[in-house]
């Protein structure tokens, strides 16, 4: 199969969807790779670091996407690139299509398969492809509320870790998935307080494990959270649902009785947001203040370690991208977990939580849903 990887246009956005060593095990298995010149820059990967596995390097995008059968990204397509894609391609990449109204209708009118990483399965109900990025922006946000509460980037002037007789800030994490568990582990080990508000119970006995109660955790209701973010210095969003848009958990009532100069981090912004102020931002501009609360909502936080978190993305994807390349849309039929990575088939949304956000109906052509 051919396969075609373009560098990422998003604003602020340096990851690459394949690195040179995945490069080498599609060219192992004997199919082609084009990798758009410059692609792999912003990550550390030349082009002739690519010749040297096996790609052919193309001028630009428009040639990228006029050779290739599967087209390999890192973040939703962008407008100029729906137009590009037509009914032969397979897209794998990030979609995040629940709150994208524009993005769903532009595949759908190109008639491509669209498979996305943030809804493909495994054996133990996981999201093997969204845990990776999920684990690196867990502790991005960290390390990002840690810089915002800094005063001269609009937050109260608190040190995220205290010192001696000073005591640190309060951190609440709403949710105790992967981000969460990475962003309480971050935070933990930096030395804030930091509670962890969470709807499963066998989760919050696994993080009761995993800290030895060096963090709290508390069951998510309406009064926990209401409770916790009026407590908190910061607060990570980090709930999920797979393929759907977030719940609104923090509203906007609530910011006018928080503390000023305190922070939100919207984690779950690629997927509408769980703050109800939220709205995307990117690396460049990546606060607002609303009510006197600092917002950072950037859409691609793993994107500010592109090294990192292509390598770590690559080990994630590769094993399902071979199976695209080597059995085209049959590997759907053969792996139902892969299956319910496809949001869009020629002119079909094909997973249900999508095909719900926009009141539409909903396809299953290869009986990834069925019981």
């Amino acid at each position: 199969m051919r396969v075609g990887v373009p560098a990422e246009i998003k604003p602020g956005e340096h990851r690459v969807g394949l690195t040179p060593t995945a490069v080498r095990e599609y060219v192992s298995r004997g199919h082609s790779v084009l990798v758009q010149a410059g692609a792999g820059l912003g990550a550390g990967y030349g082009d002739d670091g690519y010749r040297r596995a096996g790609a052919d390097i193309a001028r630009d995008a428009a040639e990228v996407f006029e050779a290739a059968e599967l087209v390999v990204k890192v973040k939703e397509p962008q407008p100029v690139e729906w137009a590009r894609l037509a009914r032969r391609h397979i897209l794998f990449t990030y979609l995040h299509l629940a709150p994208d109204p524009a993005q769903t209708d532009g595949l759908l009118a190109s008639g491509c398969a669209a498979v996305a990483y943030e809804t493909v399965t495994d054996a133990r109900g996981g999201l093997p492809l969204l845990a990776p990025m999920s684990e690196v922006a867990g502790r991005i946000a960290v390390f990002s509320a840690a810089e915002t509460l800094l005063k001269h980037n609009g937050g109260m002037g608190l040190l995220l870790c205290g010192v001696p007789g000073v005591p640190p800030a309060r951190v609440c994490v709403l949710g105790g998935g992967v981000v969460g568990t990475n962003a309480a582990r971050m935070a933990a080990g930096l030395g804030a307080e930091v509670v962890v508000v969470e709807r499963s119970i066998p989760r919050m006995r696994d993080l009761d494990d995993l800290f030895n109660g060096r963090i709290l955790t508390r069951y998510s209701t309406l009064d926990a959270i209401e409770e916790e973010i009026l407590k908190a210095d910061v607060v990570i969003g980090a709930v999920l649902t797979a393929g759907a848009a977030a719940p609104k958990l923090v509203k906007r009532e609530h910011l006018s009785r928080m503390k000023p100069g305190s922070v939100l981090v919207d984690v779950s912004i690629d997927q509408g947001g769980c703050f109800e102020t939220s709205r995307p931002t990117t690396h460049a501009e990546p606060t607002y203040v609303v009510d006197g609360v600092v917002h950072y909502c950037v859409a691609n936080m793993p994107g500010a370690a592109p090294r990192t978190s292509s390598e770590a993305l690559v080990h994630a994807t590769l094993p399902f991208g071979l199976e695209l390349a080597d059995h085209g849309l049959e590997a759907l039929a053969r792996d139902r977990h892969l299956a319910k990575g496809l949001n869009v088939l020629h002119g079909e949304i094909t997973h249900p939580a999508v095909a719900q956000a926009f009141g539409r109906r909903f396809s299953d052509p290869y009986g990834a849903w069925k019981d």
